[in-house]
């Protein structure tokens, strides 16, 4: 793990920077003490980085729980009692791993997951605008449409105009400059440019901003339009910062209620998240789903412990992750201590961080996800891609994450009954091996999504040294997803010596170069196979 420390640790910086607006401004949108987030941030980077499987997922205090929490909070009667709920939730969050009921998030469509990545690409852009132009009405990690001021998404993006700090304006598209000249000019000249990250050196000018222009009037950058971190006067008011469950509520039904939705609620996300995240990881890993609610109620119970909020994996801090060059959880670890020492040694010089600046981070991050060449990639799919696409993009840009997606899995059902026949089975394996390790893989007339995860397993079970024959002869439907599960898998074959024949109706192919490029190549009259 420590031989790509050059890649992790300035992965760990820009994350480190992402999570920490967001870790304060959902703790302030949950109603809950602002050092709950950052503890929730700092055990979601050590433990539960350490724990899980995944090597560039980053867990944290996720804003899709927010509304729950702060409903909880109330109806429980204090944040005290609320800590028992977290702490539960954790726990039914093991016995979700212990169940290996972790299998549910390989049966949300590539599609799908895919329109939510690029929905909070957009919803971030959307979010960031006003912070950008010193703006800041909302927390940072808002991602609900409705905002709890009153306002709307796009109502915020109308009030600018009215609000601007020029401050503020100044030193975000400062920062913007320095790190698309990092991105796309800098970092291809020389090594000091890809260990020394852009939003880093964004941050440092931000607070060199701040300390000059302290007394230039219209120039400088008030308290509320930077980073606002606790300070505590000494040690015995830093440790007063913690909070502890009041167990003596554990036999209140409400508690148990608010837990299990919680550990419901965080698990759908941590698996959604799971899955986008390998999705986008450009070395292809998979991450084992049952270990990683194991990881996730762990990190739920110890946050619950000492006061944090409930824990999730989260998508923006975890492409931000994938985009800075991390390769494995060691930039996930990192980046929670760089939480835990900066809180606790320079709280004062963090509150000198332009909110502004942290927006344009953000911003670079939110455009990554959401690039416009990936509408024209998914509507040349066909309606049966295109449809649940938009429909969890327009779904979560106009109510929120869990909407969106459980709109575009409706729709996605829809689709496949629309198009899939009945099936007895769908997959049938023949070892044909006679001491060779021969596998042939005969896929039945339908295949859908459905099916994506029982064909996942099978090709992860394949031993070094196969020879794997594929066979299409019979089918007449295969989903893009299992496609796409195909086109993965060349990438291990090489890995673990694996031959792939493919059989199907237009010829025999000895270890394809691209699964889709072989099915977009097809001839009209095989366009069932898609």
């Amino acid at each position: 793990m420590f031989k790509t420390l050059r890649s992790d640790l300035p992965a760990s910086i820009v994350v480190f920077f992402v999570a920490l607006p967001l870790c304060l401004g959902i703790a302030l949108a949950s109603g809950a003490p602002l050092f709950s987030g950052l503890i929730a941030g700092i055990v979601g980077g050590i433990v539960v980085g350490s724990l899980s499987g995944s090597k560039i997922g980053v867990s944290g205090p996720a804003a899709g729980l927010a509304a729950i929490v702060l409903t909880a909070i109330g109806t429980l009667g204090g944040y005290e009692n609320f800590l028992v709920a977290v702490v539960i939730a954790g726990i039914i969050q093991i016995v979700f791993g212990i169940l290996k009921a972790g299998v549910i998030g390989y049966y949300f469509p590539s599609s799908v997951i895919k329109g939510m990545l690029t929905g909070i690409g957009i919803i971030i852009i959307l979010k960031q605008i006003p912070h950008f132009f010193g703006y800041d009405s909302e927390p940072e990690g808002a991602d609900s449409f409705m905002e709890a001021s009153g306002e709307n998404t796009f109502s915020a993006i109308l009030h600018i105009i009215d609000n601007i700090t020029i401050g503020s304006m100044i030193i975000g598209f400062i920062g913007l400059g320095i790190i698309l000249l990092w991105d796309k000019v800098l970092s291809k000249k020389a090594k000091f440019f890809q260990v020394i990250q852009g939003p880093l050196v964004a941050v440092v000018v931000g607070i060199i901003y701040v300390i000059i222009t302290s007394d230039s009037g219209s120039l400088s950058i008030l308290n509320k339009h930077l980073v606002s971190v606790p300070i505590p006067e000494d040690t015995t008011s830093f440790f007063n910062q913690f909070s502890f469950p009041n167990f003596s509520a554990i036999t209140n039904t409400e508690v148990w209620v608010v837990a299990f939705t919680m550990a419901l609620v965080a698990s759908l996300e941590t698996l959604l998240c799971v899955e986008a995240t390998d999705k986008i990881d450009p070395n292809k890993n998979v991450t084992p789903t049952n270990r990683e609610l194991l990881a996730q109620g762990t990190g739920n119970i110890i946050s619950g412990l000492i006061g944090g909020l409930p824990i999730t994996q989260v998508i923006v801090r975890s492409s931000a992750n994938i985009q800075s060059g991390g390769r494995t959880k060691l930039s996930t670890i990192i980046h929670g201590f760089l939480l835990l020492i900066s809180v606790i040694l320079i709280p004062r010089l963090l509150n000198l961080i332009p909110l502004s600046v942290l927006a344009a981070i953000l911003l670079v991050v939110g455009y990554k996800l959401a690039k416009p060449g990936l509408f024209k990639t998914m509507y040349a799919l066909g309606w049966k891609q295109w449809l649940p696409f938009i429909t969890t993009v327009v779904g979560i840009v106009f109510t929120d994450l869990l909407i969106g997606i459980s709109l575009g899995l409706l729709v996605g059902i829809v689709v496949v009954l629309l198009k899939s026949y009945q099936n007895s089975h769908f997959l049938h394996i023949e070892d044909k091996s006679n001491g060779k390790h021969k596998i042939k893989m005969t896929l039945a007339e339908e295949v859908t999504f459905f099916n994506k995860g029982a064909i996942l397993k099978e090709l992860d079970s394949l031993p070094r040294d196969t020879y794997l024959e594929i066979n299409l002869i019979k089918t007449r439907y295969l989903d893009n997803d299992v496609i796409e599960i195909l086109e993965d898998f060349l990438y291990k074959a090489k890995e673990r010596n694996i031959d792939i024949k493919l059989v199907s109706k237009r010829g025999i192919v000895e270890n394809p170069a691209s699964f889709i490029h072989f099915f977009n190549e097809r001839p009209k009259s095989d366009l069932s196979l898609s």
